[in-house]
């Protein structure tokens, strides 16, 4: 081949492809190496390839184990790619409250993933942005404290529940069983109390399936499919599981309708019953008022319902399973509370007023909460503006992840961190005592929605345990 026939061929559209993501490549690589950032010291962290980042060296249906590995190596703040996307991760105590609680304006912005936000839409509290966000989040916490949250009206009705649960589990007659569905059918009916005024029968088909499925959606976001769309969306044609999940949120979406049509029928604007009633008479108000752009439309309500029912069903029935193991695998803790419950409550139901009185068990409580680490990574938070954290600097707009099973577990924080010992969370004498480092979901202010939902599942878990335990 002569000289002017090989720059012919260089010169060929698919020749110029080659080079262009040759170059594409080779300039990816050299901003993110550390030569190109000469003025300002960003976090260290494992070198990774092209376009795929560090995917190949994370398990991706535990990120979390392989992050907290990379702590250990680069320290407590540091970068990872996820795919082509520059990530921050905190890890530790210190660094995560540093980051949320002293900077929390910094760190304050909200990350939405792209599988969050094909279901969503920037609709709901949970995986919205803005004004939106602002509005949904304040008439939920309005109404979820208007409708009993922490309460003697919620606690009435958790005590209820708890009765409901401990026939499911008499029926059984001491026979093993799969404890899964009525824990979260007992944990769903407490915030379905305060979203449709009322609870569903564990044998409700509907109720069953829309358990199972909010259950089910938690399950596949989590997935490593799932995580490898969110990076490449492109991929998401050949994802089954993306379709499986849109199809459960559809349907749940047709449930929740069913419902709320119901409620309609019997609407009375001045005796509202949940937080539905609520939602619709707003609605009315802002229609009759001509109210330009309301936030109070149909799909916000859809989505304020879902996000509810999700976050008050599978985080707290899995904590509550939690608790059931470890009542068996340490009876001899088991003992201890069911001794403090007879001897404070004696044979009655025990009330939140009791709490002050109940030392031991409310430290079983957390320390469940500490070990069982149901959220390993937080909800991940996006930086409002540059900023310098432990004289590393953080560009505007960085995605960071909170590594809250390095909190949960930090031996600087915890005395045994990797074993199960309710005096963690108990002094000399006994009594109570609040840990810092206790965050099993997040700190700071850019999540109050969900730690208040995490309270109420905190406080059923309470009461339900414990009444379990007595009996």
């Amino acid at each position: 081949m002569s000289v002017l026939e090989g720059l012919v061929f260089v010169q060929t559209p698919g020749c110029v492809l080659i080079w262009t993501v040759l170059l594409l490549l080779l300039l990816y690589f050299l901003s993110s190496s550390q030569g190109f950032h000469v003025h300002h010291k960003e976090p260290p962290g494992p070198r990774g390839l092209p376009l795929l980042g560090n995917l190949l060296q994370l398990d991706l249906n535990r990120p979390h184990n392989t992050l907290i590995e990379f702590s250990k190596k680069y320290g407590s703040v540091f970068t990872v790619y996820f795919g082509p996307e520059k990530a921050v991760v905190l890890a530790g105590y210190k660094t995560v409250k540093q980051a949320l609680v002293d900077h929390a304006e910094e760190f304050g912005g909200r990350y939405v993933s792209r599988v969050a936000d094909d279901i969503n839409q920037q609709h709901g509290i949970l995986f919205s942005n803005g004004d939106n966000w602002k509005e949904m989040r304040r008439f939920a916490l309005s109404n979820l404290r208007d409708y009993g949250m922490g309460k003697k009206t919620a606690e009435e009705k958790i005590l209820e529940e708890c009765q409901y649960l401990i026939e499911v589990f008499e029926k059984h007659k001491g026979q093993p069983f799969d404890t899964t569905q009525p824990m979260n059918h007992a944990a769903s009916n407490i915030i379905s109390f305060i979203v449709y005024g009322s609870r569903f029968e564990y044998s409700d088909p509907q109720f069953k399936g829309m358990v199972n499925r909010a259950n089910e959606n938690i399950r596949i976001t989590g997935t490593a499919p799932i995580q490898i769309y969110n990076i490449f969306p492109w991929m998401g044609k050949w994802i089954k599981t993306l379709k499986l999940l849109k199809n459960n949120v559809e349907v749940q979406a047709n449930n929740f309708r069913d419902l709320i049509d119901q409620l309609k029928t019997s609407l009375n604007p001045e005796m509202c019953r949940c937080l539905i009633d609520s939602f619709l008479i707003r609605k009315q108000k802002d229609e009759d008022s001509c109210v330009k752009d309301s936030l109070y439309h149909e799909e916000n309500l859809l989505k304020v319902v879902g996000n509810l029912f999700a976050a008050g069903t599978d985080t707290t029935g899995t904590t509550l399973r939690w608790a059931l193991l470890l009542m068996a695998k340490y009876p001899q803790i088991q003992s201890q509370v069911q001794e403090e419950l007879r001897r404070e409550t004696g044979s009655r139901q025990v009330r939140v007023e009791d709490r002050k009185k109940l030392p031991y068990t409310d430290a079983v409580i957390h320390e469940t909460q500490r070990l069982a680490n149901i959220l390993p990574v937080a909800l991940p938070h996006v930086t409002t503006q540059d900023v310098t954290l432990q004289g590393f600097f953080i560009r505007k707009g960085t995605t960071v992840y909170p590594l809250l099973t390095s909190v949960l577990h930090d031996d600087c924080e915890w005395e045994t961190p990797s074993t199960f010992n309710p005096a963690h969370f108990l002094d000399k004498q006994g009594r109570f005592v609040k840990r810092d480092a206790f965050m099993p979901f997040s700190a700071g202010r850019i999540y109050p929605f969900i730690f208040t939902i995490q309270y109420n599942s905190s406080f059923q878990m309470n009461w339900m345990n414990t009444k379990i335990n007595k009996n």
